[in-house]
C-alpha cells in the first residue's frame, strides 16, 4: 500500500492510496483520489520502473466520468454563505416547547410565592401546559432541514432558469418539515416503487442527504440531489431515471451519477438557458 499526496495544477493537493502490484522491475500502481469539494472521484495509473536506486515514475490519468469536469468547475467558483435569518430556519417545536416550560416553570414558582405576580400564576399554568405538550409533539416529529450549498452563478439563475419544481424542492428540503418521515418521501415512493413489484423495500429508500445549486458546462441552471443509499446500487437509480425527469419534470433532465461510497447525485438540470446580455 503506498500513500502520496500530489499536486492538482495549483489548485491544492489531495491524498491518494495506491495498491501495487509487482512484476519484473516495474510496479503498476492503481489509485483513487477524492477530492474534497465536490465529492467526485477519479482514478488515475502510476507505473513504477524500479531498478536500483532509480525510479521513474509516469502519471496517465483514465478516463474521468462526465461528472469529473463538472467537479473540477466547482473548484473556483464562490459559495453563496447561509447566514441569513429566515423562518424557515425556525424549529417550532423548540419554540413551543421552550416557551411552554417557561410559563410552567415561572406559573408554579409565582403559585408557591417563590416569584412575583402570583395572581398571573393560573393563566400561566393554563397555557403553559398545552404550548409545551404541542412543542414535545412538534419536536418529536421534526424533520431537520438538509444542507444546501448554492453557488453564485447559480443563483443569478434561479429566478430566470429554475422552473417552479425545482424552486419549490429547494424551500422544501431546506425547512423544518413535521410529520413526514423524510424529505421527498413521495416523490422516493413513486420513483422506486416500495414494497411493489420491481420495487425496492422501504427500509432500504435512499436518504437524501444535502442538495446543490450549480450551474452546468453550458450554461444551464441544475439542483443536485445527494442521496445516501446502502442498500441500492448505482443501476438501480439509473434505471430510474427517465421517471426522475418525468416526477420533477416538465422542463428538466435528469442526470445520475455516483458521488462516493453509497452516495449517488440525481443532478436536474433546467432545460431554461440563461439570455445573452447585449
Amino acid at each position: 500500500m503506498l500513500v502520496a499526496t500530489i499536486g492538482n495544477g495549483g489548485a491544492g493537493s489531495f491524498l491518494c492510496s495506491a495498491a501495487s502490484v509487482r512484476h519484473s522491475h516495474h510496479r503498476l500502481l492503481s489509485f483513487r483520489s477524492s477530492l474534497s469539494s465536490g465529492m467526485r472521484l477519479c482514478s488515475y495509473n502510476l507505473s513504477l520502473n524500479c531498478k536500483r536506486s532509480k525510479l521513474k515514475v509516469v502519471v496517465v490519468a483514465n478516463a474521468a466520468d462526465s461528472t469529473q469536469a463538472s467537479s473540477a468547475s466547482t473548484l473556483n467558483k464562490t459559495i453563496v454563505p447561509d447566514d441569513g435569518l429566515s423562518l424557515s430556519k425556525v424549529s417550532f417545536g423548540v419554540v413551543g416547547l421552550g416557551v411552554g416550560l417557561a410559563l410552567l416553570g415561572y406559573g408554579f414558582g409565582a403559585y408557591f410565592s417563590f416569584l412575583p405576580g402570583s395572581e398571573w400564576s393560573a393563566l400561566m399554568l393554563t397555557y403553559g401546559f398545552p404550548l409545551a405538550i404541542i412543542g414535545m409533539a412538534l419536536k418529536y416529529a421534526e424533520l431537520k432541514p438538509v444542507l444546501c450549498i448554492t453557488y453564485t452563478d447559480a443563483e443569478r439563475l434561479r429566478e430566470t432558469c429554475a422552473t417552479p419544481i425545482l424552486k419549490q424542492v429547494k424551500s422544501d428540503v431546506t425547512r423544518f418539515r413535521y410529520g413526514d418521515e423524510q424529505h421527498l418521501d413521495e416523490a422516493l415512493k413513486r420513483i422506486f416503487q416500495y414494497g411493489q413489484a420491481g420495487g425496492i423495500p422501504r427500509r432500504s429508500a435512499p436518504v437524501l442527504q444535502a442538495i446543490r445549486e450549480e450551474v452546468t458546462e453550458d450554461g444551464r441552471y441544475s439542483l443536485v440531489l445527494v442521496f445516501e443509499a446502502k442498500a441500492v446500487q448505482l443501476e438501480d437509480f439509473e434505471q430510474r431515471q427517465a421517471k426522475f425527469a418525468s416526477f420533477f419534470g416538465p422542463g428538466i433532465t435528469a442526470e445520475i451519477g455516483k458521488a462516493a461510497d453509497d452516495l449517488y447525485e440525481v443532478t436536474l438540470i433546467s432545460n431554461t438557458k440563461a439570455e445573452a446580455s447585449g
